[in-house]
C-alpha cells in the first residue's frame, strides 16, 4: 500500500484526507442550508452545535491536509491540456480557501454573537472578536456567500472529474479513489 503520493497517483493519506474533507464539507453545507431555514427549536440549536463542532474539525483537518500536501509531491497532470491543469490547480487552491474561510467566518459569527464554540465538549474556543450585532450580520453574509461559492466550485470540480472518467476515459478520477 502506498502512503505517500507518487508521480502518477495520490497515496493513501492524501486520498483519505480528500474524502474525509469532501464528506465533511458537503455535510456541513447541506446542514447549514437546512438549519438556517428551520424555525427556532431545540433541534435547530442542536444542528447549530454540530455545525460549529464539525466546522472546527474541518479547520483542524485542513491544517493537516495542507501540511501533507506541501510536504509531498503532487501527481503530474501532463496528460491534460495546460488550461485544464491551470483550472484544476486553481480549483484545488480555491478548496483550501473554502476549508479555511468557512470555519473561520463561522467562528467569527459565533464570537460576534457572544456564543461559545465547543469542540465536542472537549474544550471551548476563545472568541475572536467582541460581541457586536452588526459584525455578526456582516460575518454571516460572508459565510453564506463563501458557502455558495463553495457549492459552485464543488459542482465544477465534480463535473470535471466525471468528464475525465466517462468522456476522456483517463485515470484522473481513478487515482483519487484507491492507492
Amino acid at each position: 500500500m502506498i502512503f505517500k503520493n507518487t508521480q502518477n497517483r495520490f497515496g493513501l493519506i492524501a486520498i483519505v484526507l480528500h474524502w474525509i474533507m469532501a464528506l465533511l464539507m458537503i455535510g456541513l453545507t447541506a446542514l447549514g442550508l437546512c438549519m438556517v431555514r428551520m424555525p427556532i427549536s431545540v433541534q435547530k440549536l442542536q444542528f447549530y452545535g454540530w455545525h460549529k463542532e464539525f466546522g472546527i474539525l474541518v479547520l483542524m483537518l485542513v491544517i493537516v491536509r495542507l501540511t501533507w500536501r506541501l510536504r509531498n509531491m503532487n501527481p503530474s497532470l501532463d496528460a491534460i491540456p495546460a488550461w485544464e491543469e491551470l483550472a484544476a490547480r486553481s480549483v484545488h487552491w480555491a478548496f483550501y480557501f473554502f476549508m479555511f474561510a468557512m470555519p473561520i467566518t463561522g467562528w467569527l459569527i459565533t464570537s460576534a454573537a457572544d456564543l461559545p464554540v465547543s469542540f465536542f465538549g472537549l474544550f471551548t474556543l476563545p472568541n475572536l472578536v467582541a460581541a457586536n450585532e452588526a459584525n455578526r450580520v456582516f460575518y454571516s453574509e460572508i459565510h453564506a456567500w463563501v458557502g455558495y461559492a463553495f457549492i459552485a466550485v464543488f459542482c465544477m470540480h465534480t463535473a470535471a472529474a466525471l468528464k475525465h472518467h466517462f468522456i476522456n476515459s483517463d485515470a484522473i478520477l481513478r487515482r483519487m479513489l484507491w492507492p
